[in-house]
């Protein structure tokens, strides 16, 4: 095999490794939860035996020696003969970190150190001697001849033929051969009566069967042993042969043999028969890089079709009236591509959650804290590279809930809570975007506390009052922490403001809601895409601003009796009682042309996590309009209060604002969009 073929298939395994393992951890956290039903168990097995399978064939035979004896505790569980208590449920979520450390040690090819995993092999013998008075083989068993003195070796018969679907369920034979040299001498003959024509021939069927001369002082049950994971998906036999019977490589089938079992063998004109229970695939792996350029060219179709109909409004209804029906029509089509194939990127979010329990559960044990971690929405979908970056903000969140927000366990009794600490980790779909919850049950702010420390900082201004939501916002500050010693997981001032940043490069917004003595919860709302949004073309000048649909509350004509100047903070607009800061885009972006007085203009109301609501005064709302997201960074550098830019119908270039980066200042300090513009066109 060409080395580069096999290192495609090699990179293909530890990718499917990965997908493997938190199937596996999703499915322990149920167990964990007591939320399993039957399928639970059987899920982690066949996760673990798939690895396995993989492994064999990579010769990673350190990671299969301690992936079958997971396996077979696994075993246990899934046909009744073990309960998942507690204490099991923890072995083998330990047990499957350590496989997690052998699986990343292969793939980067580097070593872990010798006696690694002897202890929890030890624990795992342990654990199914205590349940079922028997002992699980820790590690593979010794060939024959190393077996005690004067034990007599015994010669069997095995004849193993696969259904054709043993393959598709992660059956590996070259693992069960292996295992049966290791317990003695073997003779392997290979049975090809069922290989039908080529062209007849499916790809993932098996047809090739063995029949295995083995001598062995291993009694019976350890043969059955080893043969019993395929025992479903084959039809199988094992005879001991009398004393005076031989069978060599070359006769295993001749009428000398002992005739056991009269196997049904397929002629190879005949054809193939597909094993019972077979279900067809149903999805294909696909290289990233392709969808990317899939969703490339998809963006630039909604570009062309944006100013196609652009094109269409200038003509007549009358001139081509076949025209405008077929640019509605081909609309509609677009709409529907870019939706599939933006959904082609999606992946569920439990991807990201699943690797969150092992963070707890170390992280807890480093502190002394009893923590119960609750995983909900883990299937909610969320776009590939959104979930991509989603890894740290979670981790930084986790940790400052684990050791700011949760108390010891003899300070939750004092203050008459359970021992047992509780941290919530949940997702959902919300008005086109997602939200993701991190909440605890712990302390809560100490908002006097934060001020005092913002103070001493320096980070805010001593005669300064700040609301309760500004308080809050000040641990998302660079350079805040409230922790007096500095240790291995807290206390530089790095994290929060590092969650906030990489929130809002996501196109994002977190906000922080705390009651002191009940706990935190923390708010991530996120775009379901960064290549396509819904926005809001607003002029300002001469120029066009994209405003995310997301982030809109409302827009309005205000009447000039509602505009209030206030002093030291600008303009203010008064909507229903609510007085909302006012930020004049062409103020703000040095746009000349535009209308400064917002009675003349238009006020859209915009969400904004520093200031609440703020109203942008524009000149006048141009329509609604889906838009691909371009890199304003990549093509030219980053600018306040922009996230990105697009290509509109009419080939002009506008602007994306990032509500969240627009910040009301008093004096206006007005940094000019219009260069960007130009150097784009």
């Amino acid at each position: 095999m060409a080395t580069g073929h096999f290192d495609h298939l090699k990179s293909t395994y530890f990718q499917e490794c990965g997908e493997l393992l938190d199937s596996a951890y999703a499915s322990l956290t149920l167990l964990s939860e007591g939320r399993q039903d039957d399928d639970t168990v059987h899920a982690i097995f066949r996760a673990i035996h798939s690895i396995k399978g993989g492994g064999g064939a990579f010769g990673f035979d350190r990671m299969v020696a301690f992936a079958h004896v997971l396996e077979t505790l696994l075993d246990l569980l899934r046909d009744g003969r073990m309960q998942s208590t507690g204490a099991v449920v923890g072995l083998l979520l330990r047990a499957t970190d350590a496989l997690s450390d052998l699986v990343a040690a292969e793939r980067t090819a580097t070593l872990v150190a010798q006696g690694f995993e002897d202890a929890l092999l030890a624990e795992l013998g342990a654990c199914a001697l205590q349940g079922l008075g028997v002992v699980p083989p820790p590690v593979p068993r010794v060939a024959a001849s190393s077996s005690p003195p004067g034990a007599q070796a015994v010669l069997y018969t095995i004849r193993f033929m696969p259904h054709p679907g043993l393959y598709r369920n992660a059956n590996e034979p070259l693992l069960l051969l292996r295992e049966l040299k290791r317990i003695g001498d073997t003779t392997i003959r290979a049975e090809l009566a069922r290989l039908p024509s080529l062209e007849r021939m499916e790809p993932e069927d098996a047809y090739i069967g063995w029949t295995i001369a083995l001598r062995t002082t291993a009694d019976l049950s350890r043969i059955e042993e080893i043969l019993d994971f395929v025992s479903d998906d084959c039809d199988l036999s094992i005879e001991r042969v009398p004393d005076t019977v031989e069978i060599a490589a070359d006769d295993a089938a001749s009428p000398a043999a002992p005739d056991t079992l009269s196997i049904p063998v397929a002629k190879a004109d005949q054809e193939p028969r597909r094993g019972e229970g077979y279900v067809a695939p149903t999805s294909v792996r696909v290289d990233v890089q392709k969808v990317d350029r899939l969703v490339n060219l998809v963006g630039e179709l909604v570009i062309n079709q944006a100013m196609l109909v652009q094109f269409g409004a200038l003509l007549p209804p009358d001139v081509c009236p076949g025209l405008v029906g077929g640019l509605a029509t081909l609309s509609q089509h677009l709409r529907e591509l870019q939706e599939g194939v933006m959904a082609i990127r999606t992946q569920p979010v439990g991807s990201v959650f699943s690797r969150m329990p092992r963070l707890v559960r170390e992280l807890s044990t480093q502190l002394g804290k009893d923590v119960h971690l609750v995983i909900t929405g883990e299937g909610t979908e969320l776009d590939k590279t959104v979930i991509e970056q989603l890894a740290d903000p979670l981790t930084h969140l986790l940790r400052n809930a684990l050791d700011h927000g949760l108390e010891a366990p003899d300070q939750r009794i004092a203050a008459g809570k359970p021992a047992q600490g509780t941290i919530r980790l949940a997702a959902e779909h919300g008005s086109g975007r997602i939200v993701i919850e991190v909440s605890d049950d712990g302390r809560g702010i100490d908002r006097d506390r934060v001020l005092a420390k913002a103070r001493q900082r320096g980070l805010i201004d001593d005669a300064s009052t700040p609301s309760e939501e500004e308080i809050d916002n000040l641990i998302f500050l660079p350079g805040f922490s409230t922790v007096d010693v500095v240790s291995d997981i807290s206390g530089r001032g790095v994290g929060m403001d590092v969650v906030r940043s990489n929130i809002q490069a996501l196109g994002g917004r977190i906000t922080v809601h705390s009651r002191q003595g009940a706990g935190s919860r923390f708010v991530l709302s996120l775009p379901l895409t960064l290549a396509i949004l819904d926005g809001m073309i607003v002029a300002v000048g001469r120029e066009c601003y994209i405003v995310p649909l997301t982030n809109i509350i409302e827009s309005l004509r205000p009447q000039s009796r509602d505009i209030h100047p206030v002093a030291g903070c600008g303009d203010v607009v008064a909507i229903r009682g609510d007085y909302i800061p006012l930020i004049h885009l062409s103020h703000h972006f040095d746009v000349p042309g535009a209308v400064s007085d917002p009675a003349r203009g238009m006020v859209v109301v915009v969400e904004s996590e520093t200031a609440g609501q703020v109203g942008l005064v524009v000149d006048e709302l141009i329509g609604q309009q889906q838009v691909v997201v371009k890199s304003l960074e990549e093509n030219y550098g980053a600018v306040d209060g922009i996230g990105g830019a697009t290509i509109l119908g009419n080939g002009r270039v506008a602007l994306i604002l990032d509500v969240a980066g627009l910040r009301v200042t008093h004096p206006p300090r007005p940094q000019s969009t219009h260069l960007v513009q130009e150097r784009w066109r």
